[in-house]
C-alpha cells in the first residue's frame, strides 16, 4: 500500500476518533466510531489480514454499533449541553500530550530500527481463517464458549428491559 494511502486512514482514524469524543449527540459520536472503524478495517488489510479486516467490519461497525444505537435509543439520550471550558484543565491536559508526543519522538528517532521499512511478509502455508479457527476452537475453545453464554445472556436482558410493563 502505498504510504499515503497509509496516512490518509490515519489521519481518518485519529479525526473521526476525536469526534467520538468532542461530539455531544450520542448518536453522532456513534456514527463517528463507526467512520473510525472502517479506517481501522483500512489499515488492517493494507497489512494483507483481510479476514481481521473483514471481522471489524461485520463485527465492530456492523453488530457492535447496531447494539449501541439501539441502547442509546432504549435510554433515550440527549445530547449533552455546553459547559463552560476549564482552563486548568485544557492546558494541563495539553502539556500531557506535547510531552508524550515528544517523549515518543525522541524515542523513536533513537530507535535505529523504526527508520527502517518492514521487510516483505512470506506467504503464509495457512489462510487466515484456517489460523484463525484452528486458535479459537482449540486453544480458547472454552472462554469462546463463555462469551457466547454472555451474549445470550444481555441479549435476553434487552429483551427483558425494552418491555414496558412485566406482568
Amino acid at each position: 500500500m502505498p504510504s499515503f494511502l497509509f496516512w490518509i486512514f490515519a489521519l481518518v482514524m485519529l479525526g473521526f476518533g476525536a469526534a467520538v469524543v468532542i461530539n455531544r449527540n450520542p448518536i453522532a459520536s456513534a456514527l463517528s466510531l463507526v467512520i473510525c472503524f472502517m479506517g481501522l478495517s483500512a489499515l488492517f488489510m493494507s497489512l494483507d489480514a483481510f479476514f481481521i479486516g473483514i471481522i471489524q467490519v461485520l463485527v465492530y461497525a456492523g453488530a457492535v454499533m447496531v447494539l449501541f444505537l439501539f441502547i442509546i435509543m432504549l435510554l433515550d439520550l440527549r445530547a449533552e449541553t455546553r459547559r463552560k471550558l476549564n482552563i486548568g484543565a485544557v492546558v494541563g491536559g495539553s502539556a500531557v500530550a506535547l510531552a508524550f508526543f515528544l517523549q515518543v519522538y525522541s524515542v523513536i528517532g533513537k530507535l535505529g530500527a523504526a527508520t527502517k521499512p518492514f521487510p516483505p511478509l512470506g506467504s503464509p502455508k495457512m489462510d487466515d481463517v484456517h489460523s484463525v479457527g484452528l486458535l479459537l476452537f482449540s486453544n480458547f475453545n472454552l472462554p469462546f464458549q463463555i462469551i457466547g453464554v454472555l451474549v445470550l445472556v444481555a441479549t435476553i436482558g434487552v429483551i427483558v428491559l425494552s418491555k414496558r410493563e412485566l406482568r
